[in-house]
């Protein structure tokens, strides 16, 4: 349900293999190509990477826009003309913290862990210039097929090293960053290593004292995770908010929420207004209605963690 990453939803028709023969002639990346000949839009590629069947599929209305899937689940959309624009609405809400972390166009030290098409490394480059950002996608073969065809800014500093999530997490030195972005999923589902107190401990060595984690956590009723990962987030974190679609709040559709954690306060009035100001219009929770919302729900340790849950068929269309 979201995009993958190490160790990241209709189902996307396979190609034939002529056709993915004739996409991947010719000359130059997709960003190079555009619209293609005489004006002709691009057509989408589909090619097998690690974890499966990864198509970009071009967006009509943006003439150098693309979404990225695995096996017919959305994993990432690029716009490479105007990176800044974020289409899938998690994106807009990690966005939107990236924003607030910081006063507007300081440079960061960014830990992406999970990387699809780039996405969030590409916004905070053009909105920050100068971060310094690495990525940690364990997919080979997705990192060969998005550089090859989406290529980054040769300008950004972007590092991308080919890991498994925790096992990139654990290279980083102390005190390195002053944001930990977690967008990561393998078949649809967070790896349960992912997801315990442990992996947060982690998480909390690298980040710089006041910075900020933020993960892309995806649910359904009775939401059992989600509140899982709550509670398991406020063992290491004093400060936490989640930002999710009111139906998800609710526990009436399988759905993503941001969770951002940190040793200072967030600014959730700000995050407030901007979630509820998107295109789809989200809530924000901190403080005791957040730990009500927990409702006693226990902490996830390395010996009793689990991957999330599968998403429902209907999750994506």
């Amino acid at each position: 349900m979201a995009r993958r990453g190490a160790s990241g939803g209709g189902a996307g028709a396979r190609k034939r293999s002529d056709r993915k023969a004739e996409n991947r002639t010719g000359t130059g990346s997709r960003a190079e190509r555009g619209t293609g000949r005489a004006g002709r839009r691009a057509e989408p590629l589909a090619e097998p990477v690690d974890g499966g069947l990864a198509e970009l599929v071009p967006d009509r209305e943006r003439p150098r826009g693309w979404t990225l899937t695995l096996d017919g689940a959305p994993q990432s959309h690029v716009d490479l003309d105007d990176p800044t624009f974020l289409s899938f609405e998690y994106q807009r809400r990690i966005g939107h913290i990236a924003d607030l972390v910081a006063p507007p166009g300081q440079p960061l030290h960014v830990v992406h862990l999970g990387g699809g098409a780039f996405t969030l490394a590409r916004y905070i480059a053009a909105t920050r210039p100068r971060s310094t950002q690495q990525i940690v996608e364990v997919d080979a073969a997705l990192v060969q097929l998005v550089r090859r065809e989406l290529p980054l800014d040769p300008q950004a500093r972007i590092r991308v090293r080919t890991a498994d999530a925790r096992a990139g997490l654990g290279k980083i030195q102390d005190g390195w960053a002053d944001l930990v972005i977690a967008d990561v999923f393998s078949g649809a589902r967070t790896p349960a290593h992912l997801t315990s107190t442990e992996f947060l401990a982690e998480v909390r060595r690298v980040l710089k004292p006041g910075g900020s984690y933020v993960a892309n956590l995806a649910d359904g009723p009775p939401l059992t995770h989600l509140r899982g990962q709550i509670a398991t987030a406020a063992t290491v974190f004093p400060e936490l908010a989640l930002a999710a679609d009111p139906t998800v709040w609710r526990g009436r559709r399988f759905g993503n929420a941001v969770l951002l954690a940190s040793d200072l306060p967030p600014a959730v009035a700000e995050l407030t207004r901007r979630v509820a100001t998107d295109p789809h219009p989200g809530r924000v929770e901190h403080g005791r209605a957040l730990a009500d919302f927990t409702g006693g729900a226990a902490a996830v340790s390395d010996a009793d963690a689990k991957p999330s849950p599968p998403p429902p068929p209907s999750a994506f269309g």
